[in-house]
């Protein structure tokens, strides 16, 4: 036989197709409380195991079992629960807005919502976000940020703080710690990690925390932040959302069958997780390892998120096309919201009346701040900015040029 001959490419299969149900045994998944939890100054290396594993806290019976079940107040929980609950509502929402074309594009998190959520109470005031468009559960579960300003911007509406220059779902908000969102893959890694080297170099004790799909780990930047967090021991959690779909490609084409994706941070000498993402506890606790593990200038975590996409990529995506319609109900991790909601129920810290009532508190939360943002224009009565806005805030004195094209537009 030749060389020639001997070679071949290899192209994996994609595991769902419409009308054939997903095989989800590649997730080589571990029973609740079974993965060991290892004291945040632990050598990267040791933590390979972890990598392969998958950190769990909740059992089907809504029981919290092992090492990662910390302590956690139930009134932390109960917020939990509520935030997931508004920003599956407040998704829903804004998906209904889109197809009203009140708005021009929009990108649910639905069955991911466990994730942004317990990160964020993980973290402390001053951290910074690098998010990617589907953690607007980051901005959803703090009391500062006002859901008529977020829905503004969906709208690019006389409200909007971003003045319509952003995409819709592309968020900004320094004051409450979330980096503007790039449509460019992988670039929040670098970012994060550059701002994390920077808080170390000053002495400070913020930290960062950077998000990526699995699909965006195919990208140069990837590589590059996990040598340069490595190498500058940078105080930053790299978080790779294993959604199992990157738009309408399996995630096994990324590598994702092959060997788990948190198992790259370790072959670069950082400590890895492999965690259940619809597992709000395992959430929660894997990221206060991470982020004390950083503030204590132990070196970066990256934690390898395994959840599903339930809907669409975004509202310009038809998933039936590449994927059984019910999919997500034979994915093995279950509903985060409902999982959460059992535990809270177990523990008697939450009752079905109580959901009940919470779940219609929050809709007409929703609605009315719907309503407001809407008072102030939408894409669908013909709202446009004015072109002026175009000039402003790039040059501190205009050039004659522009001035000229300005003077054109009669703006």
């Amino acid at each position: 036989m030749t060389r020639h001959q001997a070679l071949h490419l290899h192209v994996p299969e994609p595991t769902g197709r419409p009308g054939r149900e997903t095989d989800f045994s590649y997730l080589r998944l571990s029973r609740a409380g079974k993965i060991r939890r290892p004291p945040v100054d632990t050598q990267a290396l040791a933590t390979r195991d972890l990598a392969y594993g998958l950190v769990r806290v909740l059992d089907d019976e809504g029981r919290a079992l092992g090492p990662w079940a910390s302590q956690i107040d139930p009134q932390l929980l109960r917020r939990g629960l509520a935030a997931m609950m508004k920003t599956r509502i407040f998704d829903a929402r804004m998906l209904i807005a889109q197809r009203q074309k009140k708005m021009s594009f929009y990108m649910q998190c639905l069955g991911e919502e466990a994730i942004a959520i317990a990160h964020a109470l993980a973290l402390a005031p001053g951290d910074m976000c690098f998010p990617t468009y589907r953690q607007q559960g980051l901005l959803l579960v703090r009391e500062d940020v006002d859901m008529v300003e977020m829905i503004c911007q969906l709208l690019s509406n006389g409200r909007d703080p971003l003045k319509g220059r952003q995409l819709p779902v592309m968020y900004s908000y320094k004051r409450a710690g979330f980096f503007s969102i790039s449509g460019n893959l992988a670039t929040q890694f670098i970012q994060a990690v550059g701002w994390a080297m920077a808080s170390a170099i000053k002495g400070d004790t913020r930290i960062a925390s950077g998000w990526i799909g699995d699909g965006a780990t195919a990208e140069a930047d990837f590589d590059t932040a996990l040598t340069f967090a490595h190498v500058y021991r940078a105080p930053v959690i790299l978080n790779v959302v294993n959604n199992q779909w990157a738009i309408s490609t399996f995630q096994g084409i990324a590598g994702g069958e092959g060997t788990t994706f948190a198992a790259r941070g370790v072959g670069c000498g950082i400590a890895s997780l492999r965690v259940d993402g619809n597992d709000f506890l395992a959430v929660h606790a894997a990221s206060q390892w991470a982020a004390e593990r950083a503030r204590s200038n132990f070196g970066p975590t990256l934690i390898e998120w395994v959840t599903y996409r339930a809907g669409p990529h975004s509202s310009s995506d038809d998933p039936g096309k590449y994927r059984p319609a019910d999919d997500w109900a034979h994915f093995p991790l279950g509903d985060p919201i409902a999982r959460l909601k059992q535990h809270l129920i177990a523990i008697g810290a939450w009752s079905e009346k109580e959901n009940e009532e919470a779940q219609r508190e929050l809709e007409a939360q929703v609605a009315a701040a719907q309503k407001e943002a809407e008072s102030h224009g939408t894409l669908a009565d013909g709202h446009l900015r004015s072109a002026a806005e175009m000039f402003q805030d790039v040059y501190k004195e205009l050039p004659e040029h522009l001035r000229r094209q300005r003077q054109e537009l009669g703006v």
